[in-house]
């Protein structure tokens, strides 16, 4: 009991010294999910004269002095939204993040268009403005992948261009009150992820990796290597390749939280742009080769809407993610907007 009253002290005199620091600030977006709020957002507390709010290395030096207690209330909420800080640039970006200590995570096997900004620094998509990205969880169709996601918001958009996200846990709960013998085939079977790519990026889509950029080689003897080690089996054809992933888990468990989520990429998929080479439909599959039912699926769509928050960007934001914890997506937007991310471990 001894013990236990000394970490309760420690954490008290932790959060208050990241008060000083840190003033948490409410919006009309936030949501509130058993008394917890989702996402905090922290500013710099303008009742301590602290150069955090006009100096970035005094920021930098904030985040690694109460690291603790930021990943604490990750742990707790799932996202933090970073707002006032003087975050200007991709390299103001990369300094923050290298802040965190998160080791980096490469993004290759993910099919999302992307642009390599700084060496730790990408754009968080290169698809075109009009199109919306589904909801999903980074690289969910894969064995691998990152635990943190790190957006930053260079250039806010005119309009739209929301970033919303969605906490697993509660699309899990609501999934399995709505369609339990759905969820239970989920668990039984998992999902198997199916796309066929080109050569060459399609700028034109928002799945419109090619091979070569998504497993970073012209080499098809290295492709076939690295897909390998990622658990991707390529099926060579004549003007390009078919990827197929899985069976993997739709479902899994936090561990750190102690709950069941929804991770997938059932959304994403199922509900992502077609091309003359790619029905998303057949795009994710049950693991023993079974369609899935639409209504299901777009009923799952409507629950993440109505479960999710989208806060609009401002310039300088840095939305911090648990990857494990939270399902992203994008809306449609009027130019400019830019929006870079980091991939983390």
């Amino acid at each position: 009991m001894v013990v236990a009253a000394e970490a309760a002290a420690a954490a008290a005199a932790e959060a208050e010294a990241a008060a000083a620091l840190f003033s948490e600030v409410q919006v009309s977006h936030q949501r509130h999910y058993d008394g917890v709020v989702f996402p905090p957002i922290l500013s710099p507390n303008r009742d301590f004269p602290l150069k955090c709010g006009t100096d970035l290395s005094s920021f930098l030096e904030a985040i690694e002095a109460h690291k603790p207690w930021l990943e604490s209330r990750l742990r707790e909420a799932g996202a933090i939204l970073f707002r006032g800080f003087p975050v200007g640039s991709a390299s103001d970006f990369e300094r923050v993040v290298e802040a965190f200590g998160f080791e980096e995570f490469p993004y290759v096997g993910g099919i999302g268009l992307r642009s390599k900004v700084l060496d730790r620094i990408v754009t968080a998509s290169d698809a075109p403005p009009h199109l919306k990205i589904p909801f999903h969880h980074e690289m969910a169709h894969a064995i691998e992948f990152p635990s943190k996601l790190i957006f930053f918001c260079e250039v806010k958009p005119s309009s739209g261009g929301e970033t919303p996200i969605a906490l697993s846990h509660v699309i899990y709960q609501r999934m399995k009150e709505r369609h339990p013998e759905f969820v239970q085939q989920l668990d039984d079977h998992g999902l198997v992820y199916s796309r066929f790519l080109v050569e060459d990026d399609d700028t034109s889509s928002a799945f419109g990796r090619g091979w070569k950029s998504m497993l970073a080689t012209d080499d098809k003897t290295v492709a076939e290597q690295r897909a390998a080690e990622k658990g991707m089996k390529l099926e060579w054809l004549e003007d390009g390749v078919r990827t197929t992933m899985g069976p993997l888990p739709a479902t899994r468990f936090d561990r750190i939280r102690q709950r069941q989520v929804w991770f997938n990429s059932m959304i994403g998929s199922y509900t992502g742009p077609s091309d003359t080479r790619n029905d998303p439909t057949k795009c994710v599959m049950f693991g023993d080769g079974r369609y899935l039912p639409a209504d299901i699926v777009y009923d799952c769509q409507k629950i993440l809407e109505e479960e999710s928050v989208a806060i609009p960007w401002e310039d300088g934001d840095v939305l911090l993610v648990d990857n494990w914890a939270v399902l992203h997506a994008r809306r449609s937007f009027v130019p400019p907007r830019r929006v870079l991310a980091s991939l983390c471990k």
